[in-house]
């Protein structure tokens, strides 16, 4: 997708998780990728995003869910004691349920109804993309709210002649009288499908509108009996009730490509009678396990919940670990990436500290080359814009930014002497500030400390480390200054025999030094103490300035537990 620049307002739907389980991080990767480039045209392209999210509140896989609590229930309810033979066949075949739920935040009552299941999960949804900082789209719209809405939708489709209703109850969308013009997203024929053929389905490509009621399932009436719509009409039905015949952005995971998002443009198209219905329509690469070419995902139970990946790794991690990928590449998970991640977050903070200490007189440096960083700024800035244009590749402006940091450190060399030249703190506070910008339009703080801290407290955790380290460095400096010493006294340290007060002095500085040698030793102790957080101290001449390795005291406790 090239992004033009000059259009102020893009209208955009977003399919939303089907709330039947936790979240994992398949679907993290997804809504992260495109929370990113949500962020990039708001901020870098000043574009006005109107947002809808689709909730897929009632769905084969809800009901199975539901089904399932309430067969447990009746199963731990048998009156009969002692439990019959088959409650313990039941038992073996349910007892993987039991154990994969066993942890479930919150725990689910045993009678359960499906959509009452559905606003747990959905609420468990909302607060995990809170926790990866993603933000909310302007609405969210359930599928149970909008049945009437899709009833009429499936009517006007049957009235132009696309659609057809079986004697069963059920609704199919006629994929044969739509031509040629089925399969303009991904090029795949109608007669290569290879879908199994219902019974009551005219051909075995047609795809169901409607779903006709089974016995005991949650349904609505429609003119052609009791049901539920099908999937694909619940994602036209909504976007188009919001945007009409025209969308600009549409996403999803590249699993829905084919066929939810090509049966999405039939239907629109067929239902507005328009020539285009979608102009953009954009596809996340799957999240691979290391070692796996399997998606992530819940059927091959090879996944990991949001809640679980946060316990060991920082939201800010997990974003610089998409940023690291075009969001439509397939990228690799493992604890390798995600370390790979965590290095490139201590390099930005590492460089913003030295900059700051460096800007505050902390950190003494050689005179800098200010027509060369001036010039790295602006070409930095200009290559941003242009990764981000060319369908918001944000490996390469990450790649730019790095390359800026890396001509900075090059010229914040510590140097031992005081120096006499004026400090270039203003260049420095622009390429520091443009860094810390760009990384907050995209979702992240840099604030590497909150992970030691819980997520609070981070303004109080910094005051008190900078009072603490200026405490250290005094200590430091203290034992460090002895009494001056002349040249003569240090020409004569060798000589043989020496005598009088210059001895004195020379004897008295050994002494001195002896005595202070606890203090160095305990302003050492403090600084390794500190190391063990991830709490790092730099001692530059007279000076000393700190930061926080990426995870901090979390990332320590997780090695140990481990």
């Amino acid at each position: 997708m090239a992004v033009a620049v000059g259009n102020s307002r893009r209208r955009w739907y977003s399919c939303g998780p089907t709330v039947y389980d936790h979240a994992h991080l398949g679907h993290a990767c997804s809504y992260v990728r495109f929370d990113i480039i949500r962020r990039i045209l708001t901020r870098f392209f000043e574009t006005e995003v109107i947002m809808v999210m689709g909730i897929t509140d009632i769905d084969d896989k809800i009901i199975r869910r539901a089904n399932e609590n309430l067969k447990v229930g009746h199963l731990l309810c048998e009156e009969s004691a002692p439990f019959p033979l088959w409650f313990f066949e039941e038992a073996i075949n349910w007892m993987p349920i039991w154990i994969g739920k066993i942890q479930d935040i919150p725990r689910l009552p045993m009678n359960i109804s499906p959509v009452a299941l559905a606003r747990i999960y959905e609420e468990d949804f909302k607060q995990d993309m809170a926790s990866l900082k993603v933000l909310p789209p302007t609405v969210y719209m359930r599928v149970t709210e909008n049945i009437p809405q899709i009833i009429s939708f499936i009517k006007t489709i049957i009235a132009n002649g696309q659609a057809y209703a079986t004697s069963q109850g059920n609704v199919y969308f006629d994929v044969n009288s739509w031509g040629e013009r089925y399969g303009v997203l991904t090029a795949v024929s109608p007669d290569t499908q290879g879908e199994a053929v219902d019974t009551d389905k005219r051909h075995g490509r047609d795809f169901a509108l409607w779903k006709a009621a089974k016995p005991q399932e949650l349904s609505w009436s429609s003119p052609w009996g009791k049901g539920r719509p099908g999937w694909h009409i619940e994602c036209s039905t909504i976007s188009s009730a919001v945007f009409g015949k025209q969308l600009d952005i549409h996403t999803g995971g590249i699993d829905l490509a084919f066929p939810h998002h090509e049966n999405e443009i039939a239907q629109c198209e067929v239902y507005h009678q328009c020539e285009q219905w979608g102009n953009y329509f954009l596809h996340s690469g799957h999240l691979h396990v290391k070692g796996s070419q399997e998606k992530m995902s819940k059927s091959l139970k090879n996944y990991i919940t949001i809640k679980d990946f946060l316990k060991k790794f920082s939201s800010d991690q997990f974003r610089m670990f998409c940023l690291r990928s075009r969001y439509s590449s397939a990228v690799e998970f493992s604890d390798e990436t995600m370390n790979d991640a965590k290095n490139v977050l201590q390099a930005i903070s590492s460089f913003i500290r030295d900059a700051n200490a460096y800007i505050k007189g902390q950190l003494v440096c050689d005179p800098v080359r200010e027509d060369v960083l001036w010039e790295r700024l602006a070409s930095t800035k200009v290559n941003v814009k242009a990764a981000f244009a060319d369908d918001f590749d944000t490996s390469r402006a990450v790649a730019a930014i790095m390359d800026l940091i890396h001509h900075g450190n090059r010229q914040l060399k510590a140097v031992t002497k005081d120096a006499v030249s004026p400090r270039s703190s203003v260049v420095y506070g622009s390429i520091t500030s443009y860094i810390e910008s760009f990384f907050n339009a995209l979702g992240m703080s840099l604030e590497e400390r909150q992970v030691a801290v819980g997520g609070g407290n981070t303004a109080l955790l910094s005051n008190v480390m900078d009072e603490l380290v200026s405490f250290r460095t005094k200590v430091r400096n203290y034992a460090l200054v002895l009494p001056e010493a002349t040249e003569a006294v240090q020409m004569e340290e060798g000589a043989v025999g020496a005598k009088g007060p210059k001895q004195e002095q020379k004897e008295k500085r050994r002494q001195l030094m002896q005595e202070r040698k606890p203090l160095l030793e305990a302003c050492d102790s403090l600084r390794g103490d500190l190391a063990a957080f991830g709490i790092h101290i730099k001692d530059r001449s007279t000076a000393s300035t700190w930061e926080m390795a990426e995870g901090g005291r979390a990332e320590q406790q997780a090695e140990e537990k481990s």
